[in-house]
């Protein structure tokens, strides 16, 4: 698969409408609404996911960051919240993507896979047969107590632009993601998407200045 010419940006950890606005009013294309999990910064309730997600008009894609790991729950979940997208942060141990595509007819699924070693690559290319998107992070999901995301640590992009190249859907790139190396990202792996959270935050606050110095890093123009 050849990268896009123009990178999306998704922000992610987004906490509420107003986040949302900002997000979209520097450029992104879509954001990331974190329900429970083990462990992670940008939790926020459900009851706050589908406020956010009523309110965001298309195109921008919201996605519904999921820990889950039975079809039927995550069916459950993205019924009530209503966003565009599932993200499925861990593997499914109940059920399978043909479940949820069956269910949720219209609902992009973007399987998460965390980029530790080789046999990263081999997982991305299974499940990318069944799942819309793969988003590559730097989580632990067999760690005493699992890391899904947000760690702002760095994997081997590497890894990341042979898995690029391997799958025929499209790649979104998260983990320590920054202003400081976000082209330095899109030049490496050639990424769909960028996927950034703690990146473009202060204090566990979205920051503006960050915002306008990550897009000018990937959109000089």
């Amino acid at each position: 698969m050849r990268a896009a010419s123009r990178t999306r940006v998704k922000i992610c950890c987004i906490r509420s409408v107003e986040e949302a606005w900002t997000a979209i009013g520097y450029g992104a294309s879509a954001l990331g609404l974190v329900s429970q999990m083990p462990s992670g910064p940008g939790v926020i309730p459900d009851e706050t996911i589908a406020l956010i997600a009523a309110a965001v008009p298309p195109p921008v894609a919201t996605f519904l960051l999921t820990c889950r790991q039975d079809a039927a729950s995550i069916i459950d979940q993205q019924r009530r919240l209503r966003t565009s997208t599932l993200q499925i942060c861990d593997r499914l141990e109940t059920g399978g993507y043909p479940d949820l595509r069956q269910a949720l007819p219209g609902v992009r699924l973007v399987a998460v896979v965390h980029v530790t070693g080789p046999g990263s690559v081999e997982e991305a290319v299974a499940v990318g047969r069944v799942a819309d998107a793969i988003l590559l992070d730097s989580g632990r999901p067999d760690a005493a107590v699992k890391e899904l995301g947000g760690t702002g640590r760095l994997h081997d992009w590497a890894l990341s632009r042979q898995i690029r190249e391997a799958v025929d859907v499209p790649v979104f790139l998260a983990g320590g993601i920054t202003p400081e190396n976000a082209a330095e990202a899109v030049a490496a792996v050639g990424s769909f998407a960028l996927d950034v959270c703690t990146g473009v935050r202060t204090d566990g606050a979205l920051d503006e200045a960050k915002l306008r110095r990550l897009f000018a890093a990937i959109r000089p123009d």
